[in-house]
């Protein structure tokens, strides 16, 4: 599960994560664009839940130096030994340049740059090293955690994915439908032992479909114009379906773009129906050869309606109970 949820205070995600814990979540899994940072919900998850994996998907690569990020992700890995993956990718030019007043250039190779200082400092070298896009003089962790995280590569077309397969330890997709994944995994080819494919996957559990499919087209329209994503879905195979979106957007023209995506588009990148049918859809994904599938929930009447105690049902019927029944 994607943490932290909305409308909940991060001091009061204890609960949240015990509520996951009993229905069977094995993960939760940060990202970082304007709300929380990725790592302070995985720190209060590592005291909070011993037993939950945590995840960042993603760091971005651009808006923390090399050092810092090493030294970041090295103290979550020392309060979770062993639970704990770093997910790194290149963000986008609007959360990098226009939000944190950093250059967003050479997206591939900075990525790469980082990926490779990152494996080398989380093992504990000495790195001092002339990357392509910046230079690393004799730094070294003073506490390098005693089980390296795994570093997992965010990529969507196969150049970073064929990257992610030759250096990462798995790669995490994301706005994609079930459909979709086999392509993309078809693009890593031979994996290493233990590699592991994880994907975020936008989960409103409603039987209100025009709700779901309003807030869809909001998302849709807001996430897929950017061009890195643009470049994705035409890779995809969507072209034609979203051309009228893209046209309509570049030509200021905002709530038409959101009226010319088709419900088969929406359908197919935001899952929705009862908590039930949802999670059937998400095991499509699994299915098509995602290791660690994660939902991201998106806000419906029913929670808005219900609070918190909605929020604890819903994980209950999203979720596999223990074996014991509990």
């Amino acid at each position: 599960m994607t943490v932290p949820m909305s409308g909940i205070p991060l001091a009061d995600h204890a609960a949240v994560y015990a509520a996951l814990d009993r229905a069977g979540f094995t993960d939760v899994w940060s990202s970082e664009v304007n709300g929380t940072d990725a790592f302070t919900p995985l720190a209060l998850a590592a005291a909070w839940a011993p037993g939950l994996r945590l995840g960042t998907a993603i760091a971005p690569v651009f808006t923390r130096g090399p050092g810092l990020l090493a030294m970041t992700a090295a103290a979550l890995a020392e309060a979770a030994p062993g639970r704990f993956t770093l997910g790194i990718g290149a963000s986008s030019p609007v959360v990098v340049g226009a939000w944190n007043a950093v250059r967003f250039a050479e997206p591939f190779r900075r990525t790469r740059d980082m990926l490779r200082f990152l494996r080398a400092a989380l093992r504990g070298e000495t790195v001092d090293e002339v990357y392509d896009t910046f230079t690393v003089r004799r730094f070294a962790l003073e506490r390098p955690p005693a089980v390296p995280p795994p570093v997992q590569l965010a990529a969507l077309r196969p150049g970073m994915l064929r990257l992610a397969a030759a250096e990462a330890d798995g790669v995490i997709l994301n706005w994609l439908a079930a459909d979709d994944v086999p392509r993309a995994v078809a693009e890593l080819g031979e994996r290493r032992p233990g590699f592991e494919v994880t994907a975020r996957i936008f989960v409103c559990p409603t039987e209100d479909a025009g709700h779901a499919r309003a807030l869809g087209r909001r998302l849709i329209t807001s996430y897929l114009t950017v061009p890195a994503y643009a470049e994705f879905h035409r890779w995809l195979g969507r072209a034609e379906a979203l051309d009228p979106m893209w046209r309509a957007w570049a030509d200021g023209d905002r709530r038409g773009a959101g009226a010319a995506v088709p419900d088969e588009v929406v359908d197919a990148l935001i899952l929705h129906g009862s908590p039930e049918s949802c999670r059937e859809q998400v095991r499509r994904y699994a299915d098509a050869g995602v290791d660690v599938p994660v939902l991201a929930l998106l806000p419906t009447p029913e929670l808005a309606a219900g609070g918190a105690a909605a929020l604890g049902t819903l994980i209950a019927r999203l979720g596999r109970p223990h074996t014991d029944g509990s």
